[in-house]
């Protein structure tokens, strides 16, 4: 119940997704776009909203090696929002960031991020 109690409310948390084991096998020219795909999996699957957004930044990031060389690890942010404006099936939706600036994933955690709203 801990869960879908969880995904009734809004909250941000850093992860640590591996594309690399996401993306094993496939095509070079499919990489970069199979790996965002992916992430929305991810991100839906983990947050539980159907409704993911992917912040422009975290694209440029996954894709700045070219369509095959996809970075084997990418830390992400997933802030669990309200929906504003529009009234949609959704109230709620995930955004997606890209954490800059880690030289090592090595002992890194998921952690919850307090962000004022």
């Amino acid at each position: 119940s801990e869960a879908v109690v969880s995904t009734q409310s809004t909250g941000t948390r850093e992860y640590t997704i591996i594309i690399h084991k996401r993306i094993h096998g496939i095509g070079f020219k499919y990489r970069a776009p199979r790996a965002i795909k992916e992430i929305r999996k991810f991100a839906t699957k983990t947050m539980g909203t159907p409704d993911v957004r992917i912040d422009t930044r975290l694209n440029k990031h996954v894709w700045h090696k070219g369509v095959k060389n996809v970075p084997f690890r990418i830390r992400v942010r997933l802030a669990r929002k309200r929906n504003e404006d529009e009234d949609s099936a959704n109230k709620l939706y995930t955004l997606v960031t890209v954490v800059e600036g880690i030289e090592s994933f090595k002992g890194l955690q998921t952690q919850n991020v307090d962000v004022d709203e």
